[in-house]
């Protein structure tokens, strides 16, 4: 084992003491990165990865598109919210991908608060866009012009994200810099709780 590799084992042992049973919620507009680096975050902290759509759709018994059209948006939600205060409840530690609505609900940030630190993962509109034209399976973009909805749901749910205990900007660079952004920002945060 290199020097750097035993460093970097020695950091994530004391993050996760520092941690304790919390989780980490990733939290952010849909194409944010939150899946992606809450993969990679998970596999460098040596915890596990959780992703809420995933979950939702597993107990719902189909896609989120087929709850959205089928159930419509409330219960939607409602699903949601139960399903991330379940993960919390009975999964943590871990690193928990919320989807882009999950946040604006008030208990589920309740709960978040109680039991993890939330991590905004914030990204410019045309980052954002150029991500979510990749998949078109957005049930929120299936508009006329999804790239005034993706501005209008910015404008109304960035107040909230920020509420976030940490916020990270998620860009283009390399996976691996947005994952050593996040490591030093969760650092951060807990040798400030530690002083508290």
């Amino acid at each position: 084992m290199t020097m750097a590799e035993t460093i970097e084992q020695v950091d994530r042992i004391a993050l996760r003491a520092a941690l304790g049973a919390r989780a980490i919620v990733l939290v952010g507009m849909m194409g944010s990165g939150k899946s992606s680096v809450g993969k990679r975050l998970s596999a460098r902290l040596g915890l596990p990865f959780v992703d809420a759509d995933t979950e939702i759709e597993t107990a719902a018994g189909m896609t989120i598109p087929e709850i959205f059209a089928q159930r419509g948006e409330s219960e939607f939600r409602d699903g949601e919210r139960r399903v991330i205060s379940r993960i919390l409840t009975t999964r943590a530690p871990l690193v928990l991908a919320t989807g882009g609505g999950a946040f604006m609900n008030a208990d589920t940030r309740a709960r978040i608060a109680e039991l993890g630190i939330s991590i905004w993962l914030k990204a410019e509109p045309d980052v954002l866009m150029r991500r979510v034209r990749k998949r078109s399976n957005r049930p929120l973009l299936q508009t006329a012009d999804p790239e005034a909805t993706v501005r209008r749901l910015l404008a109304e749910r960035e107040p909230i994200y920020a509420l976030a205990d940490i916020t990270l900007i998620s860009r283009d660079d390399p996976h691996e810099v947005v994952i050593e952004d996040a490591v030093a920002a969760l650092d951060r945060r807990l040798r400030q709780e530690g002083k508290e």
